[in-house]
């Protein structure tokens, strides 16, 4: 029976690598430089180039590709870990080579794309030249990706794409988009779907604007209302086979949700830190914080809360380390999809109502972090859809039973135990 919570001694003494470098070397980059994603920025492409190759030195730099592409070929439990520690800084996760959506965007174009493909967009992607966007919702659909009404119509040796998009992050900076359009509408939408890749200088890429999160500036967020208006790609532009957008989605999808919980990590246990350093250094009516019973409660309450998270959440990237199969182990994925927004939520509020005024104030990072667990209950899928999913997947391994009473009846149970041990019954009444 192998059963272990060790990390190996090998790999450990890479983890603690990482947790001095972010901290000492890329933690402090959060609070000079502005965005990871605007490599036009030369300023900081000076300063953090220097730090990717000291990360790439030391064999760490994207650890979710094979070696093939110049990665690790790590596989996710050995990323859960990792990521713990990235999740921490806005700009660690460029400097190791795995943000998001670019990370999602790689491993699409290393399992679909063709070689012409993953040397045009792929080789400048993971050197960090340039980032991308993944452009696939649309406004009407919400959470149904069968609604989308984008449309690639095949046109001699390209392919003309019509329609509108919503959220595509980093669309600002990306060189190239990846595009999810109806190709075929008289067959289901999950095999009349394909994937597309679309450089960004293409003409008829319009963004209508950028669309930021709560207390960002009105058009200077992140997320791009696109129209994409008679959009001319080549036939070899397209990801995979055509119909397979379903599929390369669900690929690409899978391990995002489980990265995002992993770094998830590391914003909790932050904001966590902050709450019982605070406890011990502010005292009011004559004690400490730390000495208050509710707020011993409300620490009590998170860490048991973190501790159950991030083993759910490591327990499922074993699973899929095992599985080798996304579709396999989506009732775990989905269930960390719902725990994540909640625990974050929770333990942000918990930690920002300790700090009193400073605590919802733009000089601590702590109102931020509470506000993006609205958000991630709706990346990648709303909450709601992925409690569904864990209620279908559990009920899969039950069966409805026969009959007015349930199995666990007891006077059902008893009539049907005693004539099983109606002889014992017997001998034993008449002992007495």
């Amino acid at each position: 029976m192998a059963w272990d919570f060790e990390t190996e001694p090998e790999f450990q003494m890479q983890l603690d690598w990482m947790d001095k470098f972010v901290r000492e070397e890329v933690e402090p980059l959060d609070l000079v430089l502005g965005d990871p994603y605007d490599v036009t920025n030369r300023k900081m492409v000076e300063i953090t180039r220097p730090l990717m190759e000291r990360v790439k030195e030391r064999g760490l730099w994207a650890c979710h590709l094979g070696p093939d592409l110049g990665g690790q070929g790590f596989g996710q439990l050995k990323l859960a870990l990792m990521n713990e520690i990235l999740g921490r800084s806005r700009f660690a996760p460029r400097i190791f080579g795995c943000q998001a959506p670019d990370s999602g965007n790689a491993e699409i174009l290393a399992h679909y794309g063709s070689a012409a493909q993953q040397q045009r967009y792929l080789k400048p992607l993971l050197e960090g030249d340039i980032v991308s966007c993944y452009s696939m919702t649309e406004p009407h659909a919400g959470a149904d990706p069968t609604m989308f009404r984008t449309r690639a119509v095949r046109d001699g040796d390209e392919w003309v794409i019509d329609g509108e998009k919503w959220f595509s992050s980093n669309a600002k900076h990306a060189s190239f988009l990846i595009v999810m359009a109806v190709t075929n509408t008289e067959v289901s939408p999950y095999q009349g779907m394909s994937m597309f890749i679309v450089p960004r200088a293409v003409k008829g890429v319009n963004i209508v604007r950028n669309v930021g999160l709560i207390g960002d500036r009105m058009g200077e967020g992140h997320h791009a209302w696109i129209r994409y208006e008679g959009v001319r790609v080549p036939a070899d532009h397209m990801l995979g086979k055509e119909g397979s957008a379903f599929v390369i989605a669900q690929t690409r999808l899978g391990g995002g949700r489980i990265h995002h919980a992993m770094r998830t990590v590391a914003t909790i246990r932050k904001a966590f830190d902050m709450m019982c350093r605070r406890a011990l250094s502010r005292e009011t009516q004559g004690e400490r914080l730390a000495e208050k019973q509710m707020v011993q409660e409300a620490i009590a309450d998170s860490w048991i809360e973190i501790e159950q998270f991030r083993l759910l959440v490591l327990r499922t990237a074993w699973r899929i380390d095992r599985m080798k199969d996304y579709r396999r182990v989506r009732k775990d994925i989905a269930a960390v999809k719902v725990a994540m927004p909640k625990v974050l939520h929770d333990v942000c509020y918990r930690s920002m109502h300790l700090h009193g005024a400073l605590g919802v104030s733009n000089e601590l990072p702590l109102a931020g972090m509470w506000m993006s667990a609205a958000a991630l209950g709706i990346a990648d899928g709303p909450t709601e859809v992925h409690k569904v999913t864990v209620a279908r997947q559990v009920l899969r391994d039950y069966e409805p039973y026969e009959g007015v009473f349930p199995p666990e009846h007891i006077p059902t149970r008893r009539e049907a135990l005693r004539s099983r041990f109606a002889e014992l019954i017997e001998h034993e009444a008449g002992a007495f």
